[in-house]
């Protein structure tokens, strides 16, 4: 028993790690400036409460895409907790990420749930999403690795 403990363990710390490697490899960024977020500061989600733009001369890359930062200290948060800030599904809507789909993103459906930055197609998907927000999220987590297999560099 103790060995069959010990496997399952091993197998789902194996998984976890192929996902957070698999995860970085996939990202929504703006054409070939590979800008992440539409150029918004993603720790002004948390902070500020609100989308604010960021400044092009205050920029950090991460998981292969650009973020910008309304100011140094965000980019210091970021930098030293990057996966905290970074939003979720690589910044793809995270009810298309649920269903299996990667799709953009308007800013205005922006939400932090539990500590993480979710972004949707619009806000009839973003009702959807949080309709039954807990399930989608589970549904998103499972599907992401396929989509970062499909689609990621």
């Amino acid at each position: 028993m103790k060995n069959i403990k010990n496997l399952l363990a091993l197998t789902f710390t194996t998984v976890a790690l192929a996902y957070s490697t698999a995860a970085g490899e996939l990202v929504n960024v703006s054409g070939a400036s590979n800008i992440a977020v539409g150029g918004y500061d993603t720790v002004a989600f948390f902070t500020d409460k609100k989308p604010v733009n960021g400044d092009p001369g205050i920029s950090t890359t991460y998981q292969g895409a650009t973020y910008i930062f309304a100011s140094k200290e965000h980019k210091e948060l970021f930098a030293a907790a990057p996966e905290k800030y970074a939003p979720q599904c690589g910044g793809y809507c995270a009810f298309g990420v649920s269903v299996g789909a990667l799709f953009p993103v308007e800013i205005s459906t922006w939400q932090v749930r539990g500590g993480k930055l979710y972004l949707n197609l619009n806000k009839a998907i973003l009702k959807k999403f949080n309709s039954d927000f807990e399930a989608n999220v589970a549904k998103a987590d499972k599907n992401w690795p396929a989509l970062v297999e499909k689609h990621g560099k």
